[in-house]
């Protein structure tokens, strides 16, 4: 067998891993060595390579690496290109930033031309550093084969499917109150304006609006964005709310508001109720505005008055909204009311020059201002500031306003049925997001913004007559067809001088350029080039057998691919989806780089590797779609727990396989086992494999890690320290040769269940076990199935018992603080069943030597362990008693233990007191329990575990032999010894440890490899502390 090192760096083996996979093709060979005919389809959401990537990428691209090299170890070809999201805000935004550009029209000043070759150049920028991570992560993708949202082909499948859902009926242009960002001067849709809640603080006003010609009456409303009240065109009321006018006792002043809001604004006793009414007796009541700008503006004819509308609510403010053009209800009530828009804020977010006092200002600058006009004219009737979650740009994280827009829409609504009956079939991960956050969100879909009024993103393929005829192009070839010119490149700079004479009219393309939620959500056609080439590869791979993302794209990637999905062809874009939580900081706050609360990414992976990051996301609530909080003691732990130990029952197969000369030959791994330790754990294997395969096909990544994490405990912590002695025998007996095939044939096999999830170690001892008749890799294999006839469900069961039994125990000593190599004169099990009686017999001998206890008693009661009492039960005695009590009291606890076995088994006792005969029933009396001395006692249902802890002398100088062996191994491993190597070793210590290092000389010896054992007084060695006895140790190798 080949040599293993003890001394393993994860990292440096990584990267030696990762070098083979390059030089060998391993990656393109797994896909190759699978038929055309089993495909497997995978979908992978374009990043932004404006950015590096963080520990959420890191999560998703996990997920998306495991299940497709699980699927190709099933047998599937699974084809994986890597995507480029390289249009849109963010990349604008840099070039805004990097160029100083403020706004359109200092964009247009410098050029759209330039403006966006600019953004052309630095798309791409941390490709090599994306290329680096992902690879170095083990995320085997197709880099060479990518595609990238700006390229011609891709973009002009997006206008197909621009131009199908045209045909169908699914675009049109209107005016809309949208999200809107004014820092980019652009309409985001829905689900963009749900992606950067944050709670901040905003002024909350409730305005006095004064009642035409009535003298000191006002309508009370209220509002947190003053910035909309130079806007206000109306105000409104719910019908059947109950609305009360008052008179504010303090200065005569009288007020509209609803009844369930007057103690929110007024103390008792401080106004007269005057009158009650339904908010229908307020409609058509006009008042003076707070301000008057539209009068020069709009027709103010139907403008500020008394509205109704079922929205409503007197949840909260004063039951009064304020009507402006700013939200959505606002403009559909001014479209019934026939009341025009007033909207004097730009597309900057800046009120227009015409505003007098706030004429240039940034709609927030201006609170302030409007709010001292507004005190100073007395129309404020109370000013406060509220805490409340708000709408930011997910790009610029600026705030968001809700703005009327003429923009273009896909009309979601007529499809959403469709869209919902879709994602019925969809298997999600977690379960509950079909129905919960997707399939909320999907209720509640509404009609999609897809254009932007930006630059650098696939122009919408509309072309627009001066009297509004429209045509929509579909492909490049309509398009020089209809323009009579070669066309090289379809970015807005290159199409808008491109103009359409047709029917004696000169046809211009509209200004906006789409969403590029839209291009992702296209990327299924538009990565082939779809329809144009690849058609018969498409359809037949369509839908995506699997796809994942963060919990985040519920309402961005996922949806969008739905929509599309449901409008191009009826279907679900999707067939499986996993839904990754977020990754936090430790302190459970979002990661942030100014504030430097995580730890990079690149330090942990060259710290601790890959597979380390890779097991412990995957088994964390990360793969739930719940958050984790990431912390670098959690790759210590994985680490220390799961990787190493996996990696020591490697080393220790090799170490003793290469000293005996065993290697595994045909005839050395079919050898028959008889010993039940390599039945058990062969046994465990198969049903690791069942597990394993039965969560994985169900795209569980959390119960598929958990089990194989489990069997590394079982494998290195019973198995291996149940069975070393068996390696540890001189010569080539049976008993030995068949825990080398056991131990072998279980590590090759779980080198091939593991090597989805880390598939660095996997490949690692797959190199290290495989024959020359293997596969080149672990990741070329087929995952292994179940062999039923090697599953010994009894045994299992059996050993079930066993291992409970000594988690038990462990747990005594733990409590306690006894160290297992100090032994224990004696272990008692208490059980009443004789199946489990005749286990724990049979079996014993490994509970004995793994609790390190010298004798074990198994009976079926625990008269041995506790000291049994009873007490009178006052509940049931009390009332018949009477004065008696106290005198049966005494007796009760003075039982005797016949008699209280005869309560136990349910029967009753007569006691004679005072000449009267008493019948006492169970339920009289109450039993106590009290361990008895030296004993320390754990039960649950099935069994009790009681320790004996007195220890004799030479059990204490057993214990002091046992620490002394620790440390001497401790030490062999420090200088680096051979397994065989012969030691000297010179020691001293105290007349106590002495004493019981001379007795028990042999076992150290023997333990240690040890040919002298020398007590001396030497300077040389290190020091050590033996269950409290100091202690100086020197070791020297026995050449």
């Amino acid at each position: 067998m080949k040599e293993v090192s003890k001394r393993l760096a994860f990292p440096k083996m990584e990267e030696e891993i990762l070098e083979f996979w390059r030089e060998e093709n391993i990656f393109h060979k797994s896909i190759d060595q699978r038929p055309e005919s089993k495909a497997f389809s995978f979908y992978d959401g374009p990043p932004f390579a404006t950015g590096l990537p963080h520990y959420g990428h890191l999560l998703a691209g996990t997920i998306k690496d495991v299940i497709p090299r699980y699927k190709t170890m099933r047998g599937f070809r699974v084809e994986r290109r890597f995507g480029w999201d390289t249009h849109g805000l963010p990349v604008e935004y840099e070039v805004e930033q990097a160029l100083e550009l403020n706004g359109h029209h200092e964009i247009e000043t410098f050029g759209v031309e330039n403006f966006n070759e600019e953004c052309r150049s630095i798309v791409l920028r941390y490709t090599r550093e994306w290329r680096e991570t992902v690879e170095r992560m083990a995320r085997w993708v197709d880099f060479e084969n990518d595609y990238k949202t700006m390229d011609v082909d891709f973009m002009e499948s997006v206008w197909w499917v621009f131009k199908q859902l045209w045909d169908k009926g699914l675009i049109y242009e209107g005016v809309k109150v949208v999200p809107y960002s004014w820092r980019v001067s652009t309409p985001l849709s829905n689900f963009e304006a749900n992606l950067n809640y944050k709670d901040i603080q905003d002024p909350s006003v409730t305005l006095r609006f004064k009642i035409k010609d009535q003298e000191n009456f006002y309508f009370l409303a209220w509002t947190t964005t003053p910035w909309t009240l130079p806007s206000n065109m109306g105000l409104c009321a719910g019908p059947n709310l109950n609305y009360c006018k008052i008179r504010d006792k303090k200065n005569g002043d009288i007020y509209f508001l609803t009844k369930s809001r007057i103690e929110t604004y007024f103390e008792e006793g401080s106004f007269e109720l005057l009158n009650e009414m339904k908010g229908t007796e307020l409609k058509g009541m006009t008042y003076e505005p707070l301000f008057d700008f539209a009068k020069n503006r709009v027709d103010t004819a139907n403008t500020w008055a008394m509205q109704l509308d079922d929205y409503v609510s007197d949840d909260s403010g004063t039951g009064i909204v304020h009507l402006a053009c700013f939200g959505e209800d606002d403009v559909r009530i001014f479209q019934r009311e026939n009341i025009p828009i007033f909207d004097p804020v730009n597309e900057e977010g800046n009120f227009m020059d015409y505003m007098d006092f706030i004429a240039g200002m940034n709609i927030k600058d201006a609170d302030k201002l409007i709010i001292q006009r507004l005190k100073e004219e007395q129309k404020m009737f109370l000013h406060e500031t509220v805490q409340h979650s708000y709408p930011f740009c997910w790009r610029t994280d600026t705030p968001l306003i809700y703005k009327p827009i003429s923009t273009w829409f896909v009309n979601v609504e007529k499809i959403k049925e469709r869209m919902v009956a879709h994602n019925r079939t969809v298997h999600w991960v977690p379960g509950h997001i079909r129905e919960g956050r997707f399939g909320k969100w999907l209720d509640n879909a509404r009609d999609w913004a897809i254009s932007r009024n930006r630059f650098w993103g696939t122009p919408l393929p509309v072309w627009k007559s001066e009297d509004g005829e429209v045509i929509c192009i579909g492909s490049v070839e309509e398009l020089q067809e209809k323009t009579g010119k070669k066309i090289e490149d379809i970015h807005k700079h290159f199409v808008d001088p491109l103009f359409i004479e047709q029917n004696g009219k000169t046809f211009k393309r509209v200004s906006e350029v789409l969403d590029c939620w839209f291009e992702s959500g296209a990327m299924p056609y538009a990565q082939e080039h779809y329809p144009f080439e690849n058609k018969e590869r498409f359809e037949s791979n369509f839908p995506a057998d699997f796809i994942c993302e963060g919990l985040d794209q519920t309402r961005g990637w996922f949806y969008t691919l739905a929509v599309l999905g449901s409008a191009l062809f009826d279907t679900p874009a999707f067939k499986n989806c996993v839904v990754n939580g977020l990754i936090l900081a430790e302190d459970g706050k979002k990661m942030s780089k100014r504030l430097k609360n995580y730890p990079d990414p690149n330090e942990m992976v060259n710290k601790y590797g890959a597979d380390a990051i890779r097991l412990y996301m995957l088994n964390s609530p990360a793969v739930r779609g719940e958050d984790l909080r990431f912390s670098e003691k959690g790759l210590i732990e994985t680490t220390r727990q799961q990787l190493l130990p996996l990696w020591n029952a490697l080393t220790f197969l090799s170490t003793y396989a290469n000293i005996d000369g065993w290697e595994p030959t045909t005839d050395n791994i079919s050898v028959k086992k008889n010993n039940p330790m390599d039945r058990w754990i062969i046994s465990r294997l198969q049903k690791l494999i069942t597990e394993v395969k039965i969560e994985m096909d169900r795209y569980d990544l959390n119960r598929s890690v958990a089990p194989f994490v489990g069997f590394i405990d079982l494998l290195t912590n019973w198995y291996i320290r149940r069975s070393r002695r068996r390696f540890w025998k001189s010569g080539q007996e049976q008993d030995k040769n068949e825990a080398y095939a056991t131990l072998y044939t279980v590590l090759f096999e779980f080198s091939k269940i593991i090597a989805p999830f880390i598939p660095y170690i996997a490949d690692a001892i797959f190199h290290s076990l495989r024959q020359e008749t293997d596969q080149q890799s672990v990741h070329l294999a087929i995952f292994p199935e179940e062999d039923s006839d090697k599953r010994d469900l009894e045994l299992e069961k059996q050993m079930d018992l066993v291992l409970s039994t000594v988690t038990m125990g462990r747990a005594l000593r733990a409590k306690h603080q006894l160290k297992i190599r100090q032994p224990l004169p004696k272990i008692f099990l208490v059980t009443h069943d004789p199946e489990a009686k005749s286990v724990l017999e049979n079996l014993g001998d490994l509970i004995s030597d793994e609790l390190n206890v010298k004798d074990i008693v198994i009976t079926p009661d625990d008269d041995e362990l506790v000291n049994l009492s009873t007490k009178a039960n006052f509940k049931t005695l009390g009332p018949k008693l009477g004065k008696k009590m106290k005198i049966v009291a005494k007796t009760v606890a003075e039982l005797n233990l016949e008699e209280i076995r005869k309560l136990q088994s349910g029967g009753k006792i007569t006691l004679i007191i005072e000449g009267d005969t008493l019948e006492l029933s169970p339920e009289d009396v109450m039993l106590q329990r009290q361990e008895k001395k030296g004993l320390l006692v754990e039960t649950d249902n099935r069994l009790t575990v009681a320790l004996d802890t007195e220890l004799s002398e030479d059990l204490i100088q057993e214990g002091f032999a046992r620490e002394f062996v620790n440390k001497v191994q401790n030490m062999r491993k420090e200088m680096d010894l051979n397994v065989m190597d012969r030691i000297n070793i010179t020691y001293h210590a105290s007349e106590t440890l002495k004493t019981a290092l001379v007795n028990f000389t042999d076992f150290v010896s023997t333990e240690t490899l040890a040919d002298k054992m020398k007590f001396k007084l030497t300077p040389e060695g290190y020091e050590w502390d033996l269950n409290g006895e100091p202690c100086m140790i020197h070791l020297s190798r026995n050449l």
